[in-house]
C-alpha cells in the first residue's frame, strides 16, 4: 500500500531511501549518530518501546516505570497506534516475526 500524506516530498523520500540503503546495525549507528542528536535517538527508541508495551496491554504505570516515558508521550504513542498510519504496528509485527 502506497503512503500518501502531507509529509511526503523529495527530501523525505531521500531520507527514507538513505535509511533503506543501510545494511546492518553498525551502519544504522553510524548514520543515525550523524543525523540525529542523542536525545532524538533516545526519544525515538523510547517511543518504540512504549508502543511495544502498549500492544502488550501494559499499564501506563508499568510503562512509565520501565521506560521513563511521560504519560503525555504514552498517550501520543497510543493515539498513533489507534489512529495513525500503522507504522508502529507494521514494525512491531515484523520485529516479532524475526
Amino acid at each position: 500500500m502506497a503512503y500518501t500524506d502531507k509529509l511526503r516530498d523529495e527530501s523525505m523520500d531521500q531520507l527514507f531511501k538513505a535509511v533503506l540503503a543501510l545494511e546492518n546495525i553498525d551502519e544504522c549507528y553510524q548514520f543515525f549518530e550523524d543525523i540525529c542528536t542523542v536525545a532524538e535517538l533516545k526519544s525515538m527508541a523510547q517511543r518504540l518501546e512504549v508502543a511495544k508495551m502498549l500492544q502488550e496491554n501494559r499499564t501506563y504505570g508499568e510503562i512509565t516505570s520501565q521506560t521513563g516515558a511521560s504519560t503525555a508521550t504514552i498517550s501520543r504513542v497510543k493515539r498513533c497506534l489507534n489512529y495513525g498510519a500503522d507504522g508502529y504496528k507494521l514494525v512491531l509485527h515484523r520485529l516479532a516475526s524475526k
